[in-house]
């Protein structure tokens, strides 16, 4: 970043373009009414299914979810974002309304619960994209935090509209799920720019995008080594977040802790990263994208050490989640942003592998994360977390890092024929 270049959080927020701040007033509205991941086990097993059933819908949710990045990415290429975002939102709405209405039909409930992860994750990857294409280059990275805190404030209000709704009626949940998807399809369809897909677009410096097909542009990615070692370490990092996630609470109840202690986790956590992931991200910009990389998971791990010490006294759970926010609010944005500093050719694409890879992590980390903990105890879960952090951490150093541009090679003077010389 250039010392010309403002990067305090009110000069962002004042240069961010009218299209941003939509897609992001969109994405908060969308994550407000976010029910169906974090709510559905209770509902079906309150609705008087078995735990296990509820554990195979909300699998299927997750399957869905892993394919529709993949989808989002495709149809984003092709259509543009903002086709994309209202077609995905449009599908989701009345899917995830219409769960209530199938659950005493089995089949259909794992088929419509399938459905609404497809079509929900699908506008992740357009979301990405525009955004890519709408902010400042120098603001890029800001504004991927900006979506982080926007999709972070959804998650942590969205609970509490859970327990009143639930107060009322269980089945409240889903119809307004259903209807803030339909007003993100309606606010997408109304605001958001009107592009099209990749080959009507041009590059950042002008010069139109080449056509390449899907085989093409996934065939550049695997012979992309610094993209799989990026890959890789979110692939490393999503798995020890959901797994913490998972294990957390146990872990705390497991040594004698009462259950709000988890709370106060929770809220500690939601609230400095919502107010504090800007102002440090003004900071990070400032870095090398691989030494944000490479700190951030370090800090983390740190953090999940000191989890492994929560039997000694729970001053170590607090601590611990501090660092590990901490370390997400240090790596986050820059990780984040990573693919859509792409060509425009591969951006789509390349973004939709990122989420689908990270949604595949996110639906193992708990299952695993359950399993060693049960079968090694709490240290030996929290030091595998911190040993795979570090490892991301490392991944990052290579994945991150703008490789060095070959020095010209010197061409050689013309020699004069001898005996030409005037």
């Amino acid at each position: 970043m250039t010392g010309g270049t403002r990067t305090g959080v009110f000069a962002v927020l004042r240069a961010t373009p009218a299209p941003v701040r939509y897609l992001l007033a969109g994405m908060l509205v969308n994550q407000l009414g976010a029910f169906v991941q974090t709510f559905l086990v209770l509902y079906l097993t309150f609705r008087g299914h078995s735990a296990g059933f509820a554990g195979v819908c909300l699998a299927a949710y997750s399957v869905g979810a892993i394919f529709g990045a993949m989808l989002g990415g495709e149809l984003t290429h092709r259509f543009g974002g903002r086709t994309t975002i209202v077609v995905a939102m449009t599908c989701a709405a009345p899917l995830v309304a219409s769960i209530p209405l199938v659950r005493g039909v089995p089949g259909a409930l794992l088929a419509v619960v399938a459905l609404s992860g497809l079509a929900i994750q699908a506008y992740r990857p357009a979301a990405a994209v525009l955004l890519a294409e709408s902010m400042p280059e120098a603001h890029k990275v800001m504004g991927f935090s900006m979506m982080r805190i926007a999709l972070n404030i959804g998650a942590a209000v969205a609970p509490l509209l859970a327990a009143l709704l639930i107060q009322v009626n269980w089945d409240l949940l889903f119809w307004l799920d259903g209807s803030t998807a339909a007003l993100w399809a309606l606010l997408a369809f109304a605001l958001l720019p009107r592009r099209t897909g990749a080959r009507d677009r041009t590059e950042a410096d002008g010069s139109p995008v080449p056509v390449m097909s899907a085989r093409a542009v996934y065939g550049t990615l695997v012979r992309d080594t610094r993209f799989l070692c990026y890959l890789l370490a979110g692939v490393f990092g999503m798995m020890v977040y959901a797994g913490s996630v998972a294990v957390l609470p146990l872990d705390i109840v497991a040594a004698g802790y009462p259950v709000g202690l988890y709370s106060t986790v929770l809220v500690i956590s939601s609230v400095v990263l919502i107010t504090c992931e800007l102002k440090i991200t003004t900071y990070i910009v400032r870095i090398p994208k691989f030494v944000a990389g490479l700190a951030g998971n370090l800090v983390s791990g740190l953090g999940f050490t000191l989890y492994g010490l929560i039997a000694q006294h729970p001053f170590f759970v607090l601590a611990g989640a501090l660092l590990a926010v901490s370390g997400l609010m240090i790596h986050g944005p820059s990780t984040s942003a990573h693919p859509a500093t792409f060509p425009v050719a591969l951006r789509s694409r390349y973004i939709a592998t990122k989420e689908t890879l990270a949604g595949l992590a996110a639906t193992l980390g708990p299952a695993l994360g359950v399993f060693v903990w049960t079968r090694s105890g709490g240290p030996v879960f929290w030091g595998c977390c911190a040993l795979l952090s570090l490892a991301a951490g490392c991944l990052h150093i290579y994945g991150l890092r703008t490789p060095r541009a070959p020095e010209p090679v010197p061409r050689p003077e013309p020699v004069e024929p001898v005996g030409e010389r005037s």
